[in-house]
């Protein structure tokens, strides 16, 4: 059976403890309410079980690598083993190196600056700025929005084959879209470009969250992604793959930690050998906690079972569907249809509402925080909101007062540590919002659509 497709009899594991899930906020009508977190798709909120665990090695924080004291060699070891476990969580090759970086943006960042001089990299419009934006120094080929994922595959296999002249070839895509939370058919990608001799990185940030990542299984070259998207409440990043290009290409940054030797020459220069392992990437001292947070949470999800969360997260997508579903004015944003498999990232727009006022109302009047925007993947919103991809669009909210109309979007976005009540008032709220419109005032202040405080309540 699926990991997508759920027994009907099949009893759903609880929700998972995250940080905050007992914060009440304050409505403009008056009152308190606990917060509903739905904007996991920016930033996830922390499994209690990794603060618990942050918690209990703080104490022992220490230098890692070099230092000679018990709390340096205890956080080295702890470092180390992290490692060890985000290989195993990625079900990494035996020569596969994983390097630990801020976020996505700078593993992704990373491999730019490691690819050959002469690669051509393939981007498809539709990813997120964090994969569209990197490639300055490389020639970058971008695929139109596919329509069908066998459409995506095949986009791909035309751009290969017109390749010319041949020579090393880079294919960047998404596992989850970050705007409809739709999957890619990312096996099918990647023979396609082993087929024709180009390499894949996968943009893991809203799949790892939500679905088992295997590189082997999945047959990549890399996968990057965010410790504040898998439930890790700090600044930590993964790229994880192939070791060659990372080998031979200068350091990402230079500096201790990096360099292996270094010497004074004669004529007053520098000899510096580099690191051929890790290391090489990752100048200056490590974020130790960060990637203890990520390890954490990579245990934990795996403890928790993918196919448990997945099959709850499902219940939950098909709840948030039909509840908007039955709301004629609104239209869900989709690539690859209705019957297209998801995570828990849905975007909409409301028919006659500016989608940062509808953000806004959910916030200031039912406790509720979605997104509003074009969610840094700006051509992709352009491309389903029917407006022309090359049009420039700002991310977050327009200069449009409520009420105006406005090309940006809504997301809703859950995962592991989300209630059911959450969802069924999100659901309730956007009916209620639709049929019968805003309780208060909205004005627009610095860009954003916010309730106005010196209005008397509709």
């Amino acid at each position: 059976m699926s990991v997508f497709t759920a027994a009907a009899d099949q009893s759903l594991c609880s929700p998972l403890p995250v940080l905050g899930k007992d914060v009440t906020v304050p409505l403009v009508t008056g009152g308190e309410v606990t917060y509903a977190a739905l904007d996991y798709a920016a930033s996830a909120p922390a499994l209690q079980r990794v603060w618990d665990d942050v918690a209990a090695y703080a104490p022992y924080y220490g230098s890692v690598h070099r230092g000679a004291g018990y709390l340096s060699q205890l956080s080295t070891d702890l470092f180390e083993n992290s490692r060890a476990t985000v290989a195993e969580f990625l079900g990494c090759r035996a020569d596969d190196q994983v390097i630990f970086t801020r976020s996505t943006t700078d593993s992704l960042n990373l491999l730019a600056a490691v690819v050959p001089a002469d690669c051509q990299v393939f981007v498809y419009e539709t990813e997120h700025h964090a994969s569209l934006l990197p490639w300055r120094d490389a020639r970058v080929t971008y695929l139109n929005a596919p329509r069908t994922p066998a459409q995506a595959v095949e986009t791909l296999e035309r751009a290969l084959a017109d390749r010319e002249p041949y020579g090393p070839a880079l294919v960047c895509v998404t596992g989850a879209s970050n705007v409809t939370g739709e999957l890619w058919p990312v096996k099918e990608l990647a023979a396609a470009a082993h087929a024709h001799g180009a390499r894949i990185v996968l943009d893991a940030a809203q799949l790892a969250p939500h679905h088992p990542v295997d590189i082997a299984e999945l047959d990549v070259d890399w996968v990057a992604f965010s410790g504040h998207k898998l439930y890790a409440p700090f600044g930590s990043g993964v790229l994880a793959g192939r070791a060659d290009w990372l080998q031979t290409a200068e350091p990402y940054l230079a500096g201790g930690g990096a360099s292996r030797k270094v010497a004074r020459r004669a004529d007053g220069g520098v000899d510096v050998e580099w690191h051929s392992t890790a290391a090489r990437h990752e100048a200056g001292s490590p974020n130790v906690i960060g990637v203890y947070s990520i390890a954490s949470a990579c245990k934990a999800l795996t403890e928790a079972g993918f196919d448990s969360l997945v099959a709850r997260e499902q219940h939950l997508v098909s709840t948030v569907r039909a509840g908007l579903a039955a709301v004629p004015e609104v239209k869900v944003l989709s690539l690859f249809g209705d019957d297209a498999p998801r995570v828990g990232v849905i975007s909409f727009v409301v028919e006659g509402w500016n989608s940062s006022h509808f953000a806004a109302a959910l916030s200031a009047e039912y406790g509720i925080g979605v997104r509003d925007g074009l969610f840094c993947a700006h051509p992709l919103v352009r491309t389903l909101l029917g407006s022309d991809p090359q049009e420039v669009g700002e991310c977050g909210a327009p200069e449009a007062e409520p009420g105006e109309l406005s090309l940006n979007a809504i997301r809703v976005s859950f995962g592991a540590g989300t209630p059911d009540e959450h969802i069924e008032r999100f659901v309730r709220a956007v009916r209620e919002l639709v049929s019968e419109g805003a309780q208060w005032k909205y004005r627009t202040e610095g860009g954003r659509c916010v309730p106005d405080r010196g209005a008397a309540q509709h």
